[in-house]
C-alpha cells in the first residue's frame, strides 16, 4: 500500500481541503469523525464551517492534554473555539477524553469503547514535528491502544504556544490501533518547518521512530500538504 499525496498552493490549501471534506460529508452526513486540534487544522475548520453541516455527524476529539478545563491549550477548548462555535448546527454528539477523572486509564477504555462501537469513517490528523500522530509519540507501536501518554519535550513546548502558563506533562490519546482502523485517514501538513518530517513520513523506514509512517500501511490514507511542507518531495 502507498499513501496518496495531494499538494495545493499555500494560499489555497485550507479551501481545497475544506471543500474535499464538504464533499465527504455530502456522501455520508452521519459520518463518525475523529478530529485534531491545533494550528494546522484551524484554517480548514474556519472554511469548512461555512460550507458544510455536521448536525448528523458524531465527533471524537483525537487527544487531550493534562490541563484544567477551559485552558486555551486544551484540545477540547480549541475544537470548541475553532470549529464548534462556528457551526450553524452542532454535531449529533461530541466525545472527548477527560484527564481530570480519578481513573485516567478507565477513561481511556471508555473512550476507546465509544470509538469501537461503530468505528470511525474519517480521521483527520496533524503531523507532529517528531512524527507523532495525536499524542502517539515516537516509540509507539502500530497496535498501541487508546491510553495515557507521557509527552515528548517538543510536544510540551508546542502546547505552550497556545497560551497556557504551564506546559502539560502527560496526555491521553486515541491509539494508533484505532487510527489505523479508521475507514479513511487524512494527514494535514503545512509549512516549510514540516518538510523534513513529512519526507521521513513518506519515504523513511516504517516503524515506531516516526509513528506517522504507519499510515503507509493504511489502505485509504491521503496526505494534504501545502507546497511549503511538500518542498522535499
Amino acid at each position: 500500500m502507498t499513501i496518496q499525496l495531494e499538494v495545493f498552493d499555500d494560499d489555497q490549501w485550507a479551501d481545497r481541503v475544506a471543500q474535499r471534506w464538504a464533499l465527504a460529508m455530502q456522501r455520508n452526513p452521519a459520518a463518525r469523525l475523529c478530529l485534531p486540534s491545533g494550528e494546522t487544522p484551524r484554517p480548514v475548520y474556519a472554511v469548512a464551517a461555512s460550507v458544510m453541516d455536521l448536525d448528523a455527524a458524531t465527533v471524537f476529539i483525537l487527544d487531550e492534554f493534562d490541563l484544567p478545563p477551559g485552558n486555551p491549550a486544551r484540545c477540547d477548548t480549541m475544537i470548541q473555539h475553532d470549529l464548534l462555535d462556528l457551526l450553524t448546527h452542532q454535531p449529533k454528539a461530541v466525545h472527548g477524553l477527560d484527564p481530570g477523572v480519578p481513573d485516567p486509564d478507565a477513561e481511556c477504555r471508555r473512550f476507546a469503547s465509544l470509538v469501537a462501537d461503530g468505528g470511525l469513517n474519517l480521521t483527520l490528523l496533524g503531523l507532529g514535528g517528531n512524527g507523532h500522530l495525536g499524542l502517539n509519540e515516537p516509540g509507539t507501536t502500530a497496535d498501541a491502544p487508546t491510553r495515557v501518554t507521557r509527552l515528548a519535550s517538543s510536544t510540551m513546548e508546542a502546547a505552550s504556544r497556545y497560551g497556557t502558563d504551564a506546559e502539560p506533562k502527560w496526555g491521553m490519546t486515541l491509539g494508533m490501533g484505532a487510527i489505523l482502523q479508521s475507514d479513511e485517514v487524512w494527514l494535514l501538513v503545512t509549512g516549510s518547518h514540516k518538510a523534513e518530517i513529512l519526507e521521513r513520513t513518506l519515504n523513511g523506514p516504517i516503524g515506531p521512530d516516526v509513528p506517522a509512517t504507519y499510515l503507509r500501511e493504511h489502505p485509504n490514507a491521503t496526505v494534504f500538504a501545502d507546497r511549503a511542507a511538500a518542498g522535499k518531495q
